[in-house]
């Protein structure tokens, strides 16, 4: 039987990491528990002091059909290189030069959202098609591929 996954990020802000995740992926911020409009109201309402209600954010896929991000606050600032990591698939069924132009675009876009450009791999057939390393707000590496 197939599992569902949710893949955790430990960071430092965990609505701002959320919001970056949301546009990178095209998914939306979890809704917030029914019978409440906003977060901050269901938060208010549970009882979650001012200072903790950026402990943790959540972002979905529209469609249902991706793992659920999880955002924690955690006290420790990232130390290395991960060892796990995502990639956007951000030019699926494109070669060449064409592949590489979509993988451009969209890593200036996502510098505009606070991304920060690694470094480019080119294209190695038949097998590499070339990638884009990044990382995202807080230094978590990723591949747009």
């Amino acid at each position: 039987m197939a599992r569902d996954v949710q893949i955790t990020f430990d960071c430092a802000d965990p609505a701002g990491l959320a919001a970056f995740w949301a546009e990178a992926l095209g998914y939306q911020l979890q809704d917030p528990p029914k019978g409440f409009e906003s977060w901050e109201q269901a938060l208010e309402a549970m009882g979650v002091p001012p200072e903790s209600r950026n402990d943790a954010s959540a972002v979905v896929d529209p469609e249902g059909s991706g793992p659920r991000l999880f955002f924690q606050r955690v006290p420790e600032r990232k130390q290395a290189k991960n060892r796990v990591h995502l990639d956007v698939r951000a030019a699926p069924g494109l070669e060449g030069d064409a592949r590489m132009a979509a993988l451009e675009a969209e890593a200036e876009r996502l510098v505009s959202h606070g991304a920060t450009r690694l470094r480019r791999y080119e294209p190695a057939p038949p097998l590499g098609g070339g990638h884009i390393v990044m990382a995202d707000p807080e230094g978590n590496e990723f591949c747009l591929d």
